[in-house]
């Protein structure tokens, strides 16, 4: 069953948060899958390298990460002060370094001199 961000974050309890993700199928993230002898390992450093611009891009801290086979580990710790600290517009060009902006988001950020 799923559940709500709000029901799972809760900032007053703890900024730090143990994440798991894991491939379903039997399928390899990393490594050499023995059932189809295909290689994989190439895809860590694609792991390591879009945690390094997540990090940057938002308002949370890489405390530690294990790359496995099939799943990663990731122990993050949310920087809320740091959040808070952004305007609109910092959000909004934060939000725009990983997708394409909606045009009226263009369109606001044109007339905000910020984009």
């Amino acid at each position: 069953m799923t559940h709500s961000r709000a029901s799972q974050v809760s900032l007053e309890e703890t900024p730090y948060y143990h994440c798991i993700c894991r491939c379903v199928r039997r399928a390899f993230l990393c490594g050499k899958d023995h059932y189809s002898g295909q290689d994989y390992e190439h895809r860590r450093q694609w792991v390591v390298s879009r945690l390094a611009l997540l990090v940057d891009v938002f308002a949370i801290d890489l405390c530690a990460y294990a790359v496995m086979s099939n799943h990663y580990h990731l122990i993050l710790k949310i920087d809320r002060l740091r959040a808070l600290s952004w305007s609109p517009e910092e959000v909004a060009l934060r939000w725009m370094q990983l997708f394409s902006g909606h045009p009226l988001v263009m369109r606001w950020q044109a007339t905000t001199g910020k984009g």
